[in-house]
């Protein structure tokens, strides 16, 4: 059945289920901060330029890696592989569980997960307020790419893509 609604107090769970329709890939960011390595599972991800090449993801307010993330000089966004659910379950958890992860420490320190689609190595170039959560602006420096099939989230759940109609 179709509904109408203005989005405001009483009807977040309402936006929130108009939102999930739109599907997106799922992404684990890492970084590094004075205690160690960090993950953070996020599907608030998009490409925003080309010249100069520049991405963004979206951290809560309310997370308590927010402020790691958003004051890193240098940030990983790994784009997950559709086997893959398990990495983001743990980094929507666990922020510094990194045990049986296939991982290295990159040239800025930044964790970087093997395995993934693709990996955007990045630095910081701008972060922003946007109500309850920041944008942050990465300027990338680097892209490893593997060919292949995306793990996605809509309507609430994970799923894969199917590459035919």
């Amino acid at each position: 059945m179709k509904e109408s609604f203005t989005p405001g107090p009483g009807r977040e769970r309402e936006l929130r289920t108009a939102l999930g329709a739109f599907a997106t890939g799922v992404t684990v960011v890492t970084c590094r901060d004075e205690t160690g390595p960090l993950g953070f599972t996020a599907n608030s991800f998009t490409s925003v330029s080309l010249d100069p090449p520049l991405l963004l993801w979206c951290p809560a307010v309310a997370s308590p890696r927010h402020d790691a993330f958003v004051s890193t000089q240098h940030f990983s966004v790994h784009v997950l592989e559709a086997q893959q659910l398990q990495l983001s379950e743990r980094f929507a958890v666990e922020a510094r569980n990194f045990d049986g992860v296939d991982w290295r420490e990159g040239p800025n320190g930044t964790p970087q997960i093997s395995g993934c689609l693709t990996r955007f190595d990045c630095r910081h170039f701008a972060a922003h307020g946007a109500g309850d959560h920041t944008i942050v602006l990465g300027l990338v420096e680097k892209v490893e790419h593997t060919p292949g099939v995306p793990l996605v989230f809509a309507l609430g759940a994970y799923g894969r893509f199917a590459s035919s109609l």
